[in-house]
């Protein structure tokens, strides 16, 4: 494997930028422990932004109820700050209604090959991207879909929960890149750690962008789909090897 247990001195750490989904969940759920690990880090002066796949919907919710900075939502598309009920577009598309119409033609072509994938129950509340279930597809499928949409002019990553269409350049570490700069000035790449665990999370191991990055144990399951892999692994899994991260930048 690439990288290592996590065993770094991460001191001059002060903005952690993490997954959601298999990295702050357990088992699909938050955890009193995950909470009490984001407040401690808050009141470290260590500011957490989440950076999801999931809907604009859904993160509006967790920027404003969880004790964090911000959250981007789809992917790299758009950004809540904490408190802020409208979101911050990170991309370029000026017209939503006719880009989810793209979209949702981008979605019918791929059915013409793959007849039995369906959108999930939250692409209605999304903005910048399409999303349909992951289950029951090979990895083999999950290649195939990529090279169709590449073909197409769209990208296409994956997670544990679902697949996504998306515009060409909108990725997770396109928009911290973005976030960082507009909103976090004084934070430098060296004072930003990055956390993981599914090929979506990909460009956030990428270290052309970010030298630190952590995978939770869960990561291992998609090594070999990855063309980069985080630097360090934890021990544990999902949330509590979220909670193994926290309790190194709090030592």
């Amino acid at each position: 494997m690439p990288y290592q247990l996590l065993d770094a001195n991460l001191a001059d750490i002060r903005l952690v930028a993490t997954d959601m989904d298999g990295t702050l969940t357990q088992a699909g759920k938050f955890t009193p422990e995950l909470l009490q690990a984001l407040t401690d880090l808050q009141a470290a002066n260590i500011q957490v932004i989440v950076v999801t796949g999931r809907s604009a919907g859904w993160v509006s919710g967790i920027a404003a109820y969880l004790p964090i900075a911000g959250a981007i939502a789809e992917n790299g598309g758009l950004y809540y700050t904490n408190g802020d009920e409208l979101p911050i577009s990170l991309s370029s598309i000026t017209n939503f209604d006719s880009h989810r119409q793209q979209l949702k033609g981008i979605f019918q072509k791929l059915q013409l090959d793959f007849p039995q994938i369906r959108e999930t129950g939250d692409n209605r509340f999304r903005l910048t991207d399409w999303t349909f279930d992951v289950q029951n597809l090979s990895v083999d499928e999950l290649q195939k879909l990529s090279k169709l949409c590449s073909g197409l002019g769209w990208g296409f990553t994956y997670s544990n929960v679902q697949c996504h269409i998306k515009p060409l350049n909108q990725g997770k570490a396109a928009g911290l890149i973005q976030v960082l700069r507009d909103y976090f000035p004084q934070v430098t790449s060296e004072q930003v750690v990055t956390v993981g665990d599914s090929p979506n999370d990909e460009s956030l191991f990428n270290p052309s962008y970010f030298q630190q990055s952590v995978g939770v144990a869960n990561v291992r399951e998609y090594a070999n789909q990855m063309q980069y892999q985080p630097k360090y692994i934890t021990n544990a899994a999902e949330c509590v090897g979220f909670g193994e991260l926290a309790s190194y930048l709090l030592a």
